[in-house]
């Protein structure tokens, strides 16, 4: 495969996901935001979602506080921020467009109507209750796409750098949001005061990984700070969990492989093996926090290698 069509399927997948996970931050965040709590406490919240994306300055640069309003139209409409969902489904179809041969028809049509619909969309005012309406609208269409994808693709080189972005942006998601939200929550390393207040935020950060229903089903108990850190980091058979995205990392990677890839191969299988014989306590006695940044630059370098092994270009962040 051409390493051109390669870089733009790679980052098509990726901004569809990172679409896909702005939104349900930004939903976990308002929904939140409505519960009786100090205001600082709600900034502090949306300040840990702009350091989860890495956009902190750039919205310090045009707002003064990240109140609900501004964040919405900071990290949902805006046309001028790359990193919003506006600017992540644009990405993603200009990627599509640009490779729009390689696609399946299903898959061309997905990912361009959405961007049109988007275009509709952030024009028009939003209600607090139509909000979550557009958060739900954009969980679908990226559903959607990973179905056409899964459904109508041959399973080429062009189907597994698709799904090799696709992984590799859920990895540093799932990382970036449990290092974050977990400190936020646990200012001082303790187990949570287990109070109404607590269980919702705790639900919520489940939520915003598609992981609270698992959770109940496979603990089937309280959720305590411990477990939400082993689902989200140990568990190969959550879909957002970073040992499952590694697993899945690994595989297309290796289907891909050319004669530069050995090393990248190699430091992936490393990741991949320390989480399938990792244990939670030793992971919290090192240190979750440390544990969480150096996985962060793990994937930040296996990006970096995929791009010089296989890819004509970094054309994303």
């Amino acid at each position: 495969m051409l390493s051109r069509t390669a870089d733009h399927l790679y980052w098509m997948a990726r901004y569809t996901e990172r679409a896909e996970n702005l939104a349900r931050m930004l939903d976990v965040n308002c929904r939140m935001s409505l519960l009786p709590k100090a205001a600082d406490v709600v900034a502090q919240s949306w300040t840990a979602t702009l350091s989860i994306i890495g956009v902190l300055d750039a919205f310090h640069e045009r707002y003064d506080k990240p109140t609900p309003a501004n964040m919405l139209s900071f990290m949902a409409f805006d046309r001028q921020n790359p990193s919003s969902i506006y600017g992540c489904l644009r990405a993603a179809r200009e990627n599509a467009h640009a490779v729009r041969g390689t696609l399946t028809s299903e898959m061309w049509e997905t990912l361009n109507s959405t961007w049109l619909e988007m275009r509709v969309t952030a024009v028009r005012p939003h209600s607090d209750a139509e909000i979550g309406n557009f958060f739900e609208w954009v969980k679908y269409r990226s559903h959607l796409a990973h179905g056409v994808t899964q459904g109508t693709m041959l399973r080429d080189d062009a189907y597994h750098f698709t799904w090799l972005g696709t992984y590799l942006e859920r990895a540093d998601n799932t990382a970036r949001i449990l290092d974050v939200k977990y400190h936020s929550l646990l200012p001082h390393g303790g187990e949570g005061d287990n109070s109404a207040t607590d269980y919702y935020q705790w639900s919520a950060l489940l939520h915003s990984v598609a992981a609270f229903e698992i959770y109940r089903k496979v603990y089937r108990d309280l959720i305590t700070p411990r477990r939400v850190a082993e689902l989200l980091v140990l568990r190969d058979d959550l879909p957002r969990s970073l040992r499952r995205c590694l697993s899945q990392v690994y595989q297309h990677l290796c289907a891909v492989r050319n004669e530069q890839s050995t090393e990248t191969e190699r430091r992936a299988g490393e990741l991949q093996a320390a989480l399938n014989f990792g244990r939670i306590d030793d992971i919290f006695d090192a240190g979750l926090h440390q544990y969480l940044l150096r996985f962060v630059e793990c994937t930040k370098d296996l990006g970096e290698r995929v791009a010089r092994d296989f890819l004509v270009s970094t054309t994303g962040e």
